[in-house]
């Protein structure tokens, strides 16, 4: 039970959540509010797509992150998920049903790769992680040399349109992933030793924290929920497309929305939630210099400066402590 006294202790636990989230409502209400059509239904879905679409991807990465890791293959396998889904994710219901297990175990095991690699290869995440991305590229260039495929119609319709009211369904699907995945995760024994070796891996190990299958399930996990955005691609687009700078835009989108949403980038610190809003944030930053017209050319700089500022300041709080620890006291 909470009481009076946890409540600093609480807010400075999920500070980088709340501001995450301040900064999404706030930029949201001004996007919404030049918008030429308003907020309207399709307005608000289009936008959800393409948010949630990097927020579940900065979820895989914010899994690695607080280990004090770094998944530079996200986006990769973000790419081979979505080759996949357009072969497998046809047909009827059963068949269907098959492929998006199939998609989702393809994603597992690449997650479980890159879990191993740096485990019992103890590769840094850095290095192991770019090289297993070149290699799910590979299989993602061998499934579609050109773009092409299909989904199944309802599915994509159940995932992208819009739920009784105009509510966007995507917003449905992630937050039954984060209600699913995240929260049952970092209430665990794992996800909690998750934290604690990102805060120090040998203290943690000092302690008796299962400090190799945190990491394996975090690596694990990512994996899984880059898998989700590759098929939520699929859905979108209705094919698959072995696309390099696809990959490599997402994986660096979800590193800034990890940053965004207040997750430390040394591990330890932060909430997938935080890079959810993050994410929608980020999005958001690149709907408002649409909507006031800001020339193309100039758009990445500014997100840039945006990004840079954020790392600032994160590493500002950082500077601050002399014990990493102190994050929790």
């Amino acid at each position: 039970m909470t009481t009076p006294s946890d409540w600093p202790h609480r807010l400075r636990e999920h500070q980088g959540t709340l501001l995450a989230f301040i900064g999404f409502v706030v930029m949201f209400a001004v996007y919404a509010a030049n918008h030429p059509a308003g907020l309207t239904a399709n307005v608000a879905t289009t936008a959800a797509n393409k948010g949630v679409l990097l927020a579940i991807v900065a979820m895989a990465q914010t899994l690695v992150v607080l280990t004090s890791g770094i998944d530079l293959s996200v986006g990769m396998v973000l790419v081979l998920a979505n080759c996949l889904a357009s072969h497998l994710v046809v047909g009827t219901p059963l068949q269907t049903a098959l492929g998006v297990a199939g998609v989702l175990l393809a994603g597992c095991a690449c997650g479980a790769l890159n879990g191993l690699i740096v485990i019992v290869g103890r590769l840094q995440p850095i290095v192991t992680t770019i090289a297993t991305g070149s290699a799910f590229f590979g299989l993602a260039l061998a499934l579609r040399r050109v773009p092409g495929g299909d989904v199944n119609g309802d599915l994509a319709e159940a995932l992208t349109g819009q739920l009784p009211g105009g509510i966007p369904a995507a917003l449905a699907l992630l937050l039954a992933l984060v209600l699913a995945v995240w929260l049952p995760y970092r209430r665990s024994v794992i996800g909690r030793a998750a934290a604690a070796v990102g805060s120090s891996e040998l203290a943690a190990y000092m302690s008796g924290v299962p400090v190799q299958r945190a990491k394996f399930v975090a690596y694990l996990l990512s994996g899984l929920l880059a898998s989700v955005a590759g098929l939520f691609v699929t859905c979108i687009t209705w094919s698959g497309e072995a696309s390099s700078a696809n990959g490599s835009t997402y994986t660096l989108y979800s590193i800034a929305a990890v940053v965004l949403g207040g997750v430390s980038l040394f591990g330890g610190s932060g909430s997938a939630v935080g890079a959810v809003f993050g994410a929608l944030m980020f999005r958001t930053i690149g709907d408002l210099l649409f909507v006031f017209n800001l020339e193309p050319l100039w758009q990445p700089l500014f997100q840039g400066v945006v990004l840079f500022a954020a790392i600032c300041l994160g590493a500002l709080r950082l500077l601050k402590l002399r014990n990493r620890l102190d994050l929790y006291g």
